[in-house]
């Protein structure tokens, strides 16, 4: 860790302690925007990036100050919880390591998502934590436009990212802070669906994520953050059908199946047709997907170490690994099967809350969306693209920040922020319901 990191993290910690609940978020939110995993504090065979170092700091204010999480644990805390157990219990089939691994990993998605859970009480906290956002990615968006005109990567001094911008068919693809030009374009798109929920009250703050999130994905220039985008869209796009939702799945299915019926490859090789900034691989996702169903007795019950002889060409410099370029796959590489499946039943709850939040407001006109169905369609813009990326930085808070807040926006939620005012550092009820009362939503 450099002087600089060293000088943010020492600030962002002591924030952690002396803000207020609601700004205690604020220091999150910057490192995830603007530190690198390249600064990293080593201690032993564990490696403390910024982001864990933060995160642990949020947990020790949370229980010195007995803060919880609003409204007791929901569905989506109680399935990713089981994650984790899960992830820690197939540890022994694994190589030497893989504890720590894992323990770094719990902590980088759950210890993120509970700690905004904790810290995101109500619709208005999110919103917050969304203007936040829409103004710190300002100085990113144009540390991407520099980084694609110039080929140089202003975030390399920090570390963790290549000095010169990647340069697939002739140009330039600038990643900023992040680990792959991909994933800083995908979470541009999400900075706009986040943006957008602002329009209505705060129309500067919106415009300038709008700006910064488009900017992200035009110099990520990857058909991924572009195909989220548009995801996103449609998903907004969806609110005036909100009364057809079932008849518009359905139909969903019915075309899949026709489509699967049509093609010669499997319906998933629609991937490999889809190149919308030129030079994709999405022909590489497809057959990815293709290896993995071939070699499933090797990772379907406990996962795999070993994935290098599923594709033709790998990691460089890695003899063990394909480039998994599959959320969901990534999941099965950890934790076979029973982790893919308990990560998209998380992934269905977390739905399940938005959308039981979005029929209080079935009454108001078809252009006033309600902030969950933006937090929605954020989230089915990552639903889709984890079929062609895999979260391996810090850009994966976007994301559980998302699920975290779909929980804030929750009918009981709302409930409860518009009945009884919420002090800002009072601790909330804490109430432990049945595993039945979660695992059911």
């Amino acid at each position: 860790m450099n002087a600089a990191g060293a000088i943010f993290t020492l600030v962002a910690v002591l924030l952690q302690f002396v803000l207020p609940r609601r700004w205690a978020m604020v220091p999150l939110l910057l490192t995830f925007a603007w530190m690198t995993r390249g600064q990293v504090l080593e201690l032993g065979s564990a490696d403390f990036t910024v982001m864990r170092i933060v995160i642990c700091a949020g947990f020790l204010r949370v229980l010195l100050r007995g803060e919880r999480p609003a409204h007791g644990v929901n569905a989506v805390d109680g399935w990713l919880l089981v994650w984790a157990v899960w992830l820690l219990t197939v540890v022994p089939f694994h190589a030497d390591g893989a504890f720590v691994f894992r323990v770094g990993l719990i902590g980088d998605y759950l210890g993120g998502y509970f700690l905004a859970r904790i810290f995101l009480r109500s619709a208005h906290d999110v919103s917050f934590a969304f203007k936040v956002l829409c103004v710190c990615f300002v100085p990113v968006a144009i540390s991407m436009v520099v980084e694609k005109l110039s080929g140089l990567n202003p975030f390399f001094a920090l570390g963790g990212v290549h000095e010169l911008a990647e340069i697939r068919n002739g140009k330039l693809r600038a990643s900023g802070p992040y680990a792959h030009p991909i994933l800083g374009g995908t979470v541009g798109a999400a900075l706009m669906a986040m943006a957008m929920s602002l329009w209505r009250e705060h129309r500067f703050s919106a415009l300038l994520g709008l700006a910064a999130g488009a900017t992200m994905v035009v110099a990520s220039n990857s058909s991924g953050p572009i195909l989220t985008g548009l995801f996103v869209v449609l998903g907004l796009l969806m609110w005036n059908f909100r009364h057809h939702m079932n008849a518009l799945r359905w139909s969903v299915l019915a075309g899949v199946l026709a489509l699967a019926a049509a093609m010669r490859d499997p319906v998933y090789f629609v991937i490999a047709k889809i190149d919308l900034a030129g030079g994709s691989t999405g022909w590489h996702r497809a057959q990815l997907i293709r290896s993995s169903i071939a070699h499933l007795d090797e990772w379907w019950i406990t996962g795999t170490d070993r994935t290098r002889h599923w594709m033709s060409s790998g990691i460089m410099g890695n003899t063990q690994d394909a480039d998994i370029t599959n959320h969901y796959l990534q999941m099965g590489v950890w934790g076979g099967v029973p982790l893919m499946v308990i990560f998209c039943i998380a992934l269905v709850m977390a739905f399940r809350m938005i959308g039981r939040t979005a029929r209080q407001t079935m009454g108001s006109p078809s252009g006033h969306r309600p902030l969950c169905w933006f937090i929605g369609a954020a989230l089915f813009g990552y639903v889709m693209s984890f079929l062609s990326i895999s979260l391996f930085d810090q850009s994966n808070f976007a994301f559980m920040l998302l699920l975290a807040a779909a929980s804030a926006t929750q009918p009981d939620a709302l409930r409860s922020a518009s009945e009884v005012p919420l002090d800002e550092n009072s601790p909330q009820p804490f109430v432990t319901p049945s595993f039945a009362h979660w695992a059911h939503g």
